[in-house]
This record gives structure tokens, C-alpha cells and sequence, in this order.
């Protein structure tokens, strides 16, 4: 009997093909998806002219081989053994998406003979020879196909319809380019944008904090008065009264000593790397996934696995390999001086290992390839820079996992003060002293990946509970309250993973934490890198923000539309899929009532007619705030090609004041975010912002524009005034 085992990738069959050779047939892989949905087109010629309708066949999309070359030899390959052989394996990625690949071949070249399914969620030997020792029948997994095919054939629906309804309805007279509206790319948009808003129309408050030295026997030490957010002090007055009552004040001290543990972070799966390189090196998502991409399968490299991971766990019988990639790292430079001793196996969904943590899941944890430990020195050797240093943090990652806890002493002193006439309040200090550096020693002590909480801790003098301390010279603080930050692509990402923070359903929020968010770790970069192709996001040194077209667009569409920038959205769809696995919906079913959705958004869009979003990018002039619009001619050539939606590979509003306020003017949007969007801004101060805006009190001045936001400006602001009140703020700066 010949069978015939289709893997989804050339990675899985080189692994396939270690772990169980040709035992139980011959092993091709495709490249992802081989197959495709016939274009608008390709089903209805009329539907070639962009229109106002929604592009729903009779019945399905028709499904077409896929047009690069690599996928058309590879679909060949596979059509050609089916001819010759007795039954099938499909031994694709165990989720949805995988199930799809897989099938959908089977489907379209409609091969009609027997077909097992073998399923796993890691790629080691032992896990690959178990998962085909344990083959069960593909027919068990047809309800899982069909929420595939509804999810692919709904998304094919909702996105082309909108995005040409979108595109001829909103966008700009003679402009070129496309408005392209996504299940995952508008709220998308729609995240980057409220917390846009939220900055541009946040308020800075001030309040108040005391700090006093607080001496003991033993020596002195710094304690604060400082309330939590909801009872911070927002009167002076009663921040000078404080500061009057601690004064001299001595009385008995409150100890508290605790020693605590931390374990390890969490291994890396591809959101958390792509967060961790933003923020660590300013990469962008795309940059942290070439290069990793590169780490996995690129000649004579393949050192770590597979870099798409949604997971941050590894498999229970990956725990055999520990003890062979523990003592190949250690040999590696970097990592030679480092002390493990006996690795520590943390298992469960608290530590490393855990089956259950990986159930319904394709990919576990990066983490190196325990299948090239015999020459990784001579692999290091041909890594580029930037492999080098993103092959080091995952080598870091593994290390900490298997490491002992971080120990540590932590200490906290209150001091209550009384208050004349009623009440007192607490002076605090705390204080933190590593026991034992455990998995910090791979990091080094101090590096930010060691993150413990001990975040205002000083050293301590040593003191006993209930022993006398004295406090002086108090001062009041003042203090202003910021914005949140702006995202950059790592911090991006991670919030479309956590995407239903953003929503208010109790039921929609825990079907989007099951969906792990919006897109996948295959599609989220290509889905920001398109919002930026698109003129809707752009770069600001390693932040990213709405450009003054995306604020536009998105404050249209969440009055006009709001399900098209509400992350539940997609809960909503999943919601859906999750009753066709159970056997509770028909997958038609599911596809006709999301199109009767899209036919309802396409006549709302209709009726915005009368607004319009230009996409062209704006030229700012030299020596002015002033910017004027490219004309259509000068788009990038890229722009001027394209000529229909881009559809990205398995692409699938939040409701609050910034989603309903009025749209903001073009030229006022690009006034305000021509001072706030600038690159690598440094911010200045709480005391320089207060004591500027005692100034500007004083003198009756008005404060310049971004001097609150701007160090420079604030800067420039106390030079040119503060000379006659005795500054500090000299230029030499704070």
C-alpha cells in the first residue's frame, strides 16, 4: 500500500523525515497555502469594475492553484503522487488554518480516496513518531475544515466588498490609492488611533508628593508620602500641611521583611520577540520576523525552531532534550562563564511544560534547535549581527527557563504621621536585596529583561520594628500626570493580541483571549506594514502613529460604522466558527449571515458620501508648520500600480469618547500632530513643566506650543525667562 504525507512546510517534512524516515510513506510538503479563492473576477466578469456591492457568489468561491512558481511545482508534485498512490496523510499544523492547507489541496485536486489525520504540537522525534503512532481518521476533523472554509470564504466577502464600497465611496476625488477596510486591519487602525485621540485631548493634572530623610540608629534614608492614584493630593495647601506635620516628627517605625522568589519570564513566542526587539532595538515587527525567519531555515543557519510560534510553552517530552542544549549553550561564547547546575523543569501552565498548555495549539516555543547542537559553533559563525543578537536572546530565554527562581529580601517601612487636629498619614520606603541571582545571572543583574517590581527600592540601613525615626526636611513634589505612550510595533502587536482589552462584552472578551487577539502571529506584521503602505499609519522614529488620512478614516467609519473598528468583531465571527466545529451551525450558514452584515456596513458607507479621505502623504515645507498634499501624480510608484485590494493570507470599535467625537479638520489634525509626532521626542520633566507653568503665571506669558510634551522647547522656555527667578534651569539644563 502506497501513502502518500502532505506537511504544510519543508521544515516539517526535513523533521518529518529524521523522525520516522519513509516507514509510513513518501513525505511532500507544500508552502503554506497551495491553493486560492478565484478573484471577484474569475466568478463574474461585471464584478471586474469596483463597485458599491457585495461580492458574494451563488454559492462558494471557486478555488485556483496558487500563481507563484515555488507553490505551482510543489501542488504539481503533490497531484502527481496522488495519481499513484493507495490513501493520504495529512500531517499539516494541528489548528484551523493547518487543517485548511492541508484539505483544501485534497479538495481541489478532488482526490477521493482514504485519509488519516496525524497531529502533534511540537516537531521533535518523539512527538512526531507518538502523533503517527496515533493516526485517526480526517473525517473527525471535517467540522474543523468547514469553520476553515467559512472563515477564509467570509473574510474573501467582508473585505473586498468594503474595501471597493470604502475605496469609491470615501477616497478623495483624483486621488489614487486604496482604502482598505479588514477584519484585523481596521481595528488595527482603529487601536492606534484612540490612543492617538487619548493623547491629543489628554489634560495634564497636577498633584502633590512628600519626601522626607528619615534617620534611624543606623543611619538615614529616604521615605515618601505618596498616595495612590485615586487620593493623590491635588491641593497644595494640603501638601505644605503634610510636610509642616512631618518636620521633627519621631516616632516608631512599622517593619515589614518578606523573603520572596520569582521564576523566570516566559519562553518567546513571536509576539513577545517582535515586543521584545521594538523595544529593546527599535525593530519593527517585520525586521524581528526576517531575521528570525533567517535563524530558522536560512543555509547552513536552521538554529532555532520555528519562529511563527503562538505559544510560550514547550511540550512535556521536550523535556528530554534539556540537558543536550543546556551543555551545547554553555559551550557557546557568551554563555561559557555561566553556573546552571542542575536544570530546574518547571511543568505546567506556571512554568515551561505543559501538554495541556499547548492543546489546539500548532507551535510551541522558540527556542534553539536541539538537532544542530553538534556544530552550532560553526553556524554562530556564519550569523550576520543582527542574527547574532537575536539568536543570543532566545539562547538567554531558554537558559533563565531552566535556571533556578530569583530570590530575594524585600523590605517595606511605614512611619504613620499625625495630622493636627484628626487623622494621620503613612510615609513609605521600601527596600530590595538579592538572595540569589538564579536565572537573573544569564541576563545580568541589571539588564531590563530582569524586571522584579523592585522599581523605588533603595538600600536599607539596617533598623528594627517598632525602633525611633526622625523625620526632616520634608518637600513637596509636584508632579504631572502623563498620557499613555505611543505604541511602537512590538507594543502594537502585543495590544492586537490583547485586543479585547478593548472590549466591553463579558463574552466576546473571553472568546478574543481565546482567539489570542486579532490576526496571527503569521499575518500581524504584513497587517501593519499594509496600514502603513496604505498612507494610514506611519513611522515616527521607532513609534508608530495614525497619519492625519487614518485619524480621518477612522473617526468616519466609528460614526458611520462601528463594527468595522470594534476588535469584538472578530469574537463575534469566532463565536460563529466555534458552533460549525460543534456541529451547531451549518459553515453556509455562518457565511451567508456575516455577508448579510457586509451588505448592511456597504449601505451605511454609502450614505458617508459627502466625506472623503485623501491618501496622498503630506510634504511638509522647510521653516513652516504648513504641509500641502502630494497631487496623484507624485504618489509612490507603488500607490500608482495598485489597482485593487490587497488581500493578505488568512486575514480575518471599541466604543469610547475618542470613537464618537467630532472628526477633526484636516489641516487641524496635521497642525496638532506636526508637534506631537516628532521623532525620538524627550519629554521634560514633571518639575520642569510645573515650574514653567509658575512662570508663565507670574509673568501673564502664554506657555509655547509642546512645552509640556518637548524637552528642548521647555527648555528654551525657562532659559529665556527664568534668569530673574534665580533658576536652576540654567543651560546646562535639570
Amino acid at each position: 500500500m502506497k501513502t502518500l504525507i502532505i506537511v504544510e512546510k519543508p521544515s516539517q517534512a526535513r523533521d518529518l523525515r529524521a523522525a520516522i524516515g519513509s516507514r509510513f510513506g513518501e513525505i511532500l510538503p507544500a508552502e503554506g497555502h497551495l491553493i486560492r479563492l478565484a478573484e471577484p473576477d474569475e466568478v463574474n466578469a461585471g464584478w471586474k469594475r469596483w463597485s458599491c456591492e457585495l461580492l458574494k457568489p451563488d454559492g462558494l468561491y471557486p478555488t485556483r492553484a496558487a500563481r507563484e512558481m515555488t507553490k505551482s511545482a510543489k501542488l504539481k508534485a503533490i497531484a502527481a503522487a496522488l495519481k499513484d498512490c493507495d490513501g493520504v496523510i495529512l500531517a499539516t499544523d494541528c489548528d484551523r488554518e493547518g487543517q485548511l492547507i492541508g484539505q483544501e489541496i485534497l479538495e481541489h485536486l478532488r482526490y477521493r480516496g482514504p485519509v488519516r489525520r496525524a497531529l502533534f504540537t511540537a516537531q521533535d522525534p518523539k512527538t512526531l513518531r507518538q502523533a503517527f503512532e496515533r493516526l485517526k481518521p480526517n473525517a473527525e476533523m471535517q467540522p474543523l475544515y468547514q469553520a476553515a472554509v467559512a472563515r477564509q470564504q467570509a473574510d474573501q466577502i467582508f473585505n473586498l466588498s468594503l474595501t471597493r464600497t470604502a475605496t469609491k465611496t470615501l477616497l478623495a476625488p483624483q486621488a489614487r490609492g486604496v482604502i482598505g477596510i479588514g477584519r484585523v486591519k481596521t481595528p488595527t487602525l482603529a487601536i492606534v488611533c484612540m490612543r492617538e485621540l487619548e493623547i491629543l485631548n489628554f489634560k495634564p493634572e497636577d498633584y502633590f508628593e512628600v519626601e522626607a530623610t528619615a534617620t534611624v540608629a543606623a543611619g538615614s534614608f529616604l521615605m515618601r508620602h505618596a498616595p495612590t492614584e485615586a487620593k493623590r493630593i491635588k491641593d497644595r495647601a494640603r501638601a505644605e500641611a503634610i510636610a509642616k506635620a512631618a518636620a521633627g516628627f519621631e516616632g516608631p517605625i512599622t517593619l515589614k521583611v518578606e523573603d520572596k522568589r520569582r521564576a523566570p519570564p516566559k519562553l518567546f513566542d513571536l509576539p513577545a520577540l517582535q515586543k521584545h526587539c521594538s523595544q529593546r532595538w527599535g525593530w519593527t515587527a517585520d525586521r524581528t520576523l526576517s531575521v528570525a525567519q533567517e535563524l530558522y531555515d536560512g543555509d547552513g543557519k536552521k538554529l532555532i525552531t520555528y519562529p511563527r510560534a503562538e505559544a510560550r510553552y514547550l511540550s512535556e517530552n521536550q523535556i528530554a532534550d534539556v540537558p543536550a542544549i543546556v551543555t551545547a549553550l554553555l559551550k557557546v561564547r557568551g554563555f561559557a562563564g555561566l553556573e546552571i547546575g542542575e536544570p530546574v523543569i518547571r511543568r505546567g501552565k506556571s512554568g515551561t511544560f505543559s501538554d495541556k498548555a499547548l492543546e489546539g495549539v500548532a507551535h510551541h516555543a522558540i527556542i534553539p534547535n536541539v538537532n544542530v547542537l553538534d556544530d552550532m559553533d560553526a553556524r554562530v559563525a556564519r550569523l550576520s549581527e543582527d542574527e547574532k543578537k537575536l539568536f543570543a536572546v532566545i539562547c538567554r530565554s531558554y537558559l533563565a527557563a531552566v535556571m533556578p527562581d530569583y530570590e530575594y529580601r524585600h523590605t517595606v517601612v511605614t512611619l504613620d504621621v499625625p495630622m493636627p487636629g484628626n487623622g494621620q498619614v503613612s510615609f513609605r520606603a521600601t527596600g530590595h536585596v538579592p538572595l540569589r541571582l538564579g536565572w537573573k545571572a544569564v541576563f545580568g543583574a541589571n539588564s531590563a529583561e530582569t524586571e522584579d517590581g523592585a522599581e523605588g527600592a533603595e538600600t536599607l540601613p539596617q533598623m528594627q520594628n517598632g525602633e525611633n525615626a526622625t523625620l526632616t526636611e520634608p518637600q513637596v513634589k509636584a508632579c504631572t500626570t502623563e498620557p499613555p505612550p505611543r505604541y511602537n510595533e512590538g507594543t502594537l502587536i502585543d495590544a492586537m493580541q490583547n485586543a479585547w482589552k478593548f472590549v466591553d462584552d463579558p463574552a466576546l472578551r473571553e472568546r478574543l483571549k481565546e482567539a489570542k487577539g486579532i490576526g496571527t502571529p503569521a499575518t500581524r506584521a504584513e497587517i501593519i506594514k499594509g496600514l502603513k503602505a496604505q498612507n494610514l499609519l506611519a513611522a515616527s522614529g521607532k513609534l508608530v502613529v495614525p497619519t492625519p488620512s487614518g485619524l480621518k478614516l477612522y473617526e468616519l467609519l466609528a460614526k458611520a460604522a462601528p463594527s468595522l473598528v470594534d476588535p469584538g468583531t472578530t469574537a463575534q465571527w469566532e463565536m460563529r466558527l466555534d458552533e460549525v466545529v460543534l456541529g451547531q451551525n451549518d459553515f453556509r450558514t455562518v457565511i451567508n449571515g456575516i455577508a448579510k452584515s457586509a451588505a448592511e456596513l456597504i449601505s451605511n458607507l454609502q450614505q458617508q458620501a459627502n466625506v472623503k479621505v485623501d491618501l496622498a502623504p503630506a510634504v511638509r515645507h522647510a521653516g513652516s508648520g504648513r504641509s500641502r498634499r502630494l497631487p496623484p501624480e507624485a504618489a509612490s510608484p507603488a500607490r500608482k500600480r495598485r489597482r485593487g485590494p490587497v488581500r493578505p493570507r488568512g486575514s480575518q470599535g471599541p466604543q469610547t469618547e475618542a470613537a464618537v467625537s467630532p472628526p477633526l479638520e484636516q489641516a487641524e489634525l496635521e497642525e496638532r500632530q506636526s508637534h506631537l509626532q516628532q521623532e525620538n521626542v524627550r519629554k521634560p520633566t514633571p518639575r520642569m513643566i510645573a515650574f514653567a507653568r509658575a512662570i508663565a503665571k507670574k509673568k501673564s506669558v502664554d506657555l509655547p506650543r509642546g512645552c509640556e510634551l518637548n524637552f528642548d522647547t521647555c527648555r528654551a522656555f525657562l532659559q529665556q525667562h527664568a534668569s530673574d527667578n534665580g533658576s536652576r534651569f540654567g543651560k546646562r539644563g535639570p
